[in-house]
């Protein structure tokens, strides 16, 4: 059976790609590892949700993978979720998909644009049809996501998203990960670690380095165990 990882950046999975055997290009985005008795291809989308929406559509389309995995780091609300920690993203939604009615947001469910169980949708959310045999991963701390185009960075911004939707953590690609598998009938779960607490823009709190070794660590671990 074979694996696609899917990440929006090299630097993110870098240390699970250096204790994989390379078996060569499948394309420009698409790259093919072994380790141990798993095929695995790694697909490195760029940022964003139209860059992971394409890319994962196309490499979905053009070969068969039992299971899928989104893998890369993120922002949390929550703050009882420490720094480093990684979490399994276990509903989704696009948070912006919507529009304004003056102060108030209204999403696409809400204007009776799209229902709230259509598919791949539901109650609204996009979920992860998580895999068999990931038993490690089922085990990490359960959070509700949202995907943004833009990061949140301001008090009133982050105050109305939590009010409204009262995510644990944000990043840019992991709805638009889960809703290409939904519609390629494809497993798929989404894991990530927190590499900072959403709040004014301030790099120098974030823990990146320490984000990265840890979710870099559980994909190996369940390379080894499952």
């Amino acid at each position: 059976m074979r694996l696609l990882l899917v990440a929006a950046t090299e630097q993110e999975i870098a240390p699970l790609m250096s204790a994989m055997k390379f078996c060569g290009d499948v394309s420009p985005q698409l790259r093919s590892y072994q380790y141990k008795e798993c095929d695995i291809d790694v697909l490195i989308t760029g940022v964003g949700m139209i860059a992971t929406a394409a890319w994962v559509s196309r490499t979905l389309s053009q070969k068969k993978y039992y299971s899928a995995i989104n893998a890369g780091i993120c922002g949390s609300f929550d703050r009882s979720i420490p720094l480093g920690d990684v979490v399994r993203v276990h509903t989704d939604c696009i948070s912006e998909l919507g529009a304004e009615n003056d102060s108030e947001f209204m999403s696409i469910h809400e204007l009776d644009l799209l229902g709230k169980e259509d598919f791949p949708f539901s109650n609204g959310l996009l979920t992860g049809n998580d895999p068999a045999g990931s038993n490690s991963l089922m085990q990490l701390k359960s959070v509700n996501g949202i995907t943004v185009n833009k990061v949140h960075g301001n008090e009133k911004s982050i105050q109305d998203v939590v009010a409204r939707l009262n995510p644990q953590v944000e990043s840019m690609e992991g709805a638009a990960f889960l809703y290409a598998c939904s519609i390629a009938d494809v497993f798929a779960i989404q894991i990530r670690a927190v590499s900072n607490y959403v709040e004014k823009r301030n790099r120098s709190a974030w823990k990146i380095a320490d984000a990265v070794k840890n979710l870099n660590t559980v994909l190996l671990n369940y390379l080894d165990r499952g």
